[in-house]
């Protein structure tokens, strides 16, 4: 019998799906390059709560079909790409605000929730939500979890795993598993939630969330500046830990060549390119507005006297923040700003100290192996991510970049995924950052939750063990 008839028959009629093509058509693919070959799922299926994933993943377990979950397709690794014959299970009708308790300082959401959403549902109680990042109106809580996603606060608040206490998850058979903890301190065996985080939907379907919530920022200030040379971002940085401690909740750093073109194309940055090498964008977060300016004021005081900035201008208004934030969120448009056709990006993690080294290795790599090879670099590199583009003009050369980019990553001992997760686009590469005896862990726990292989199959793991 056809697959689709076959699980059609079983499904209850109760669970919303769609084999309209143009429903298909807008589950095809996720924020990555289109590929060659591209599979439309052969149906969309839009549960409203856990117990209709549930009852999808029973009959995709009595049929035998494999399903891709989805959020909200900004993932850039390829991790919701449907595969051959699958369906998609889409979260975006799972979306709501359950609960914000301010006693806990929690909120209890759905999986398909937008992250913006969680942020408003946050500054309404007077809370922080301390993730953050530029697609935050599309994104979902779902697939922030599935991908356990960084973004710009790592610093201060840490990654998405570490803003969860609770979770409820669907596993491949259909079974429910429910610990929507509120409590920080739950040492009760296992730690099931952290299995689920950063699995990319191989080993479970997230539902729903507790996520912490922190109290509210009474002060923000913000810091745009230029420095000459990778030693004085060094210097920059350490005096910032000094001087502001845990206010400190981001240190972007943007490479001159990324800076300018940024700079050039929109003409959004009060800095000239040729203010220096390095440009950060710095900021600290804190509770009182008087006398935390003070202290960010003598920080950058302190910084001028020991001759470590070049230039610098602080932001005055909420505008102005927002305004040296576009400058770094321009990475999302580098394919429309360097006007070379296809851009092909990459989230890697390095050692802090050797950030420079792995600059100049990338780029007389990249010189060396590809055709007018070159690259842009910026990141979170307080925190060891590393992001950078490298133009791919006849869209022909992704593979042979991101082998010679990867390399340099492994030379490194560095991550070939800092926060993008690994999906479909770096599995091969997994065993850059990984070895073979974790690699084979990760395969038997995949089989244990998954015997038949159903859930977000070709992701993440690599096809063999050899």
């Amino acid at each position: 019998m056809n697959p689709l008839v076959q699980f059609l028959e079983h499904l209850p009629p109760h669970i919303p799906h769609s084999v309209d093509e143009f429903d298909r058509r807008r589950h095809l693919r996720d924020f990555t390059l289109p590929r060659a070959v591209e599979h439309l799922p052969l149906l969309v299926a839009y549960p409203r709560d856990a117990d209709q994933v549930a009852a999808v993943m029973k009959t995709a377990s009595a049929c035998g079909i494999h399903v891709v979950p989805q959020g909200g397709l900004t993932g850039m690794a390829g991790g919701a790409l449907p595969s051959a014959g699958s369906i998609a299970l889409s979260l975006e009708k799972m979306r709501g605000i359950e609960e914000v308790d301010t006693f806990a300082n929690t909120v209890t959401v759905l999986a398909g929730t937008p992250l913006q959403a969680v942020q408003q549902a946050a500054q309404g109680a007077d809370r922080f939500f301390g993730v953050d990042f530029g697609s935050r109106g599309s994104c979902t809580i779902g697939g922030m979890l599935a991908n356990n996603a960084g973004g710009n606060r790592v610093l201060r608040y840490g990654m998405t795993r570490d803003q969860v206490l609770g979770l409820e998850v669907v596993l491949a058979d259909g079974t429910i598993i429910s610990n929507m903890n509120k409590m920080i301190k739950n040492n009760a065996g296992y730690d099931l939630r952290n299995l689920f985080i950063g699995s990319e939907g191989t080993l479970g379907i997230i539902t729903r969330a507790v996520l912490r919530l922190f109290p509210a920022p009474r002060s923000s200030n913000t810091l745009l500046c230029a420095v000459d040379g990778i030693d004085q971002v060094h210097r920059l940085l350490a005096l910032a830990r000094g001087a502001l401690g845990a206010q400190l909740s981001a240190f972007e750093v943007m490479w001159q060549d990324f800076y300018a073109i940024t700079h050039d194309v929109t003409g959004r940055s009060p800095l000239s390119p040729e203010a220096g090498t390095h440009f950060i964008l710095l900021e600290a977060l804190g509770s009182d507005e008087q006398a935390d300016g003070m202290i960010f004021a003598r920080f950058a005081e302190q910084a001028f006297e020991q001759g470590i900035l070049q230039d610098a201008v602080q932001a005055q208004s909420l505008s102005d923040a927002e305004s040296f934030w576009r400058i770094r969120d321009s990475s999302g448009e580098l394919s429309h700003l360097w006007g070379k056709g296809a851009v092909v990006n990459f989230d890697v993690s390095v050692p802090v100290a050797r950030a420079e080294e792995f600059v100049t290795l990338c780029r007389e790599a990249l010189a060396r192996d590809i055709p007018g090879g070159e690259a842009v670099f910026f990141g979170h590199l307080a925190d060891s991510n590393m992001h950078l583009a490298v133009p791919d003009p006849s869209g022909q050369q992704r593979e042979a970049i991101c082998r010679t980019v990867y390399a340099t990553v492994r030379a490194m001992a560095g991550s070939v995924s800092a926060e993008h997760g690994i999906g479909l686009d770096k599995r091969q590469y997994l065993h850059y950052s990984r070895s073979e005896a974790e690699i084979a862990l990760m395969w038997r726990l995949k089989q244990m939750l998954d015997p038949q292989g159903l859930l977000n199959p070709g992701k993440v793991l690599p096809e063999s063990l050899a």
